[in-house]
């Protein structure tokens, strides 16, 4: 039988066994319930380019180009002084935002927003694990590891980070590799991860519009799509179009190394390095323009086989057995010396704040510059996952990747310079991978096939990476016009030319430089970003029925208890259709109720 109870009523803000039913089998017309997951209406956006956000990017876009063209010194001199003052005032925020993110990843994976689906509730994942792993596995390979593959481990080997002990020890080269993870495991993802997760729920949870600005909504409401949010979508294009200038400036500076020592030319100047992106620029705008962005994405797929090929050569002909042996040790130095490592700030001293911002502040500057490009591909490959899976794919399945690169290149590095190989002595970082490959067979085809990858990493992530700014400049939508794509490409290239030359002799730095001084608006972006998502989660109907579902069980159990004591099961049946107490006349606050609990206490 239904079991009444004399208990003090429950809180009126709290949902009560009876509510969830009223609520769930007979809610409101035309209201959608919290609890239940309905399909969103599409958002009424206007399409086309957004005039505000494109314009006032281009325009600041095309005066920074202007300025380093014609005055590179003083261009060069400005972002030195912003550089000091982003490091000696806000060095800590980098820090503390990149391991907060870590953290914050894997309390949402671990914690009951884990079940939330990215998707409907009964929508399947889009793409097979594998397929998505493998996916995953592209966005993982890149410029950046080509270029810091054999030059960090070897860096740090010779030269240790400050504090950490002597040069060319055992214990020196498990500190290497446990510092080159650091940069390039879990915090770079976990940072990809945030904006990942925020736009793929957005997109595909809430039906919003493609945008960074949309996922605001939680927070600013309608402001959003208004002058707030455009604001928003200007720093993620100015994130993604330094960033990407970054990477192609590295990808520029290993080319003219590879021609330097395969070719033969000799010592060249910046005049080259501007030649080169002048060159690849010219391929992505062609690929754009002509339509063959299957063939670029082909080439993609080729790069990535061919990256893997050159990872096994020489595992087969390098240092197998000391490489194995160092997977082992890179693991748990990286997990033993990750609070140090993740607590280094300038505090420690002039040595470690120059260090940081050579090393772990550019990184995370550079992963933040990133956020948009990879939040956007890996959130849109992730329809219909868990947010549990998907932090636990994207968090381990690049981490393992940049493990296996840098264990066989960096420990192949770090092997030689062992022997008295010095690798490390090479002219530019940008020259080691070179320097590395010709103490082995086919040092010369190894050696354009690593100015074919880089190469080819180049147009594809031009191309990739303009369809992102595109998106933004265009109120989200996910084919943008090629005038759009092929302006944001060019500026691309442009912008990592200036770059390069601003840090004059020293081209790496220019690059450094102006990518940690253009990503610090982005670090508030993110910021807001996570908060905005834990807004959302707290609103999700499956966060909601579990709330309702907990409490009516609760509220039977007392029944039950009360009633029968132990000697009770709970039943569950189906709840008829009661007549609202205001039309038949009854006082709702007497009236003993008509219908079945959700939950209800059985003899």
């Amino acid at each position: 039988m239904t079991t009444q109870q004399e208990h003090p009523q429950p809180r009126d803000d709290r949902p009560t066994a009876r509510k969830v039913v009223d609520a769930v089998v007979q809610p409101p017309v035309d209201v959608v319930h919290p609890a239940l997951d309905a399909v969103p209406e599409e958002q009424r956006v206007e399409r086309g380019l957004d005039r505000v956000v494109f314009g006032v990017t281009a325009v600041i876009a095309v005066a920074f180009l202007v300025w380093g063209f014609v005055s590179t010194e003083s261009l060069a001199s400005a972002s030195g002084s912003a550089l000091d003052w982003v490091m000696n005032s806000t060095g800590w925020l980098f820090v503390l935002t990149a391991s907060g993110f870590v953290v914050f990843v894997l309390w949402l994976a671990l914690g009951k927003f884990g079940r939330i689906p990215l998707g409907r509730d009964d929508e399947e994942p889009e793409f097979s694990t594998v397929s998505w792993v493998a996916m995953m596995f592209s966005a993982g390979m890149g410029i950046g590891l080509m270029f810091y593959g054999v030059s960090e481990p070897v860096t740090f080997f010779t030269e240790p980070p400050p504090g950490t002990g002597e040069a060319g020890t055992p214990r020196a080269a498990e500190t290497a590799m446990a510092t080159t993870l650091f940069h390039w495991t879990l915090h770079p993802w976990a940072i990809y991860a945030v904006v990942g997760l925020t736009i793929a729920y957005g997109v595909y949870r809430k039906g919003r519009a493609q945008l960074v600005s949309a996922a605001f909504e939680p927070l600013l409401g309608r402001h959003a799509h208004g002058a707030g949010g455009k604001v928003i979508d200007m720093f993620a294009i100015f994130a993604t179009l330094f960033g990407s200038a970054a990477s192609l400036g590295l990808g520029a500076l290993q080319i003219r190394s590879g021609l330097q020592i395969v070719g033969g030319l000799g010592e060249v100047g910046n005049g080259v390095l501007v030649a080169i992106i002048a060159v690849l620029t010219g391929a992505f705008v062609l690929s754009a323009v002509s339509g063959v962005a299957r063939g670029i994405q082909y080439l993609s797929n080729i790069n990535m086989v061919l990256a893997v090929l050159l990872a096994l050569f020489l595992f087969v002909v390098g240092p197998t057995v000391f490489i194995l042996n160092l997977l082992p040790s890179s693991i748990g130095t990286y997990l033993g010396d990750l609070p140090t490592m993740a607590a280094r700030t300038g505090a420690e001293g002039p040595e470690t704040a120059e260090w940081l911002q050579s090393w772990t502040i550019f990184y995370w500057a550079w992963w933040l510059s990133w956020t948009p490009f990879v939040g956007m591909f890996i959130a849109r490959i992730s329809r219909g996952r868990t947010i549990r899976q998907f932090v636990t794919g994207v968090l381990l399945v690049p981490s393992l990747i940049s493990l296996v690169w840098f264990a066989i290149f960096g420990g192949t590095a770090i092997d030689l310079q062992s022997d008295g190989v010095d690798i490390a002595g090479a002219e530019g970082l940008e020259s080691q991978l070179f320097a590395t490959l010709e103490q082995f067979p086919w040092a010369t085809v190894t050696g354009i096939l690593v100015m074919v990858l880089v190469g080819i990493f180049f147009v594809s992530g031009a191309d990739a990476a303009s369809i992102v700014m595109g998106t933004l400049s265009e109120r989200g939508t996910t084919e943008p016009r090629k005038p759009t794509v092929v302006f944001w490409g060019v500026a691309t290239g442009a912008v990592a030319a200036v770059m390069l030359l601003v840090g004059g002799a020293e081209a790496l730095s220019g690059l450094q430089t102006i990518t940690i001084v253009a990503a610090l608006p982005f670090v508030l972006v993110m910021i807001g970003l996570a908060v905005s998502l834990v807004k959302d989660l707290r609103q999700d109907p499956l966060v909601v029925r579990r709330q309702y579902a907990v409490e009516a069980v609760e509220q039977a159990v007392v029944a039950g208890v009360t009633e029968h004591g132990d000697d009770f099961a709970l039943s569950f049946e189906a709840a008829p259709v009661t007549e609202d107490p205001a039309e038949a006349g009854t006082d709702p606050e007497t009236e003993p109720e008509a219908g079945p609990r959700t939950g209800r206490a059985a003899d």
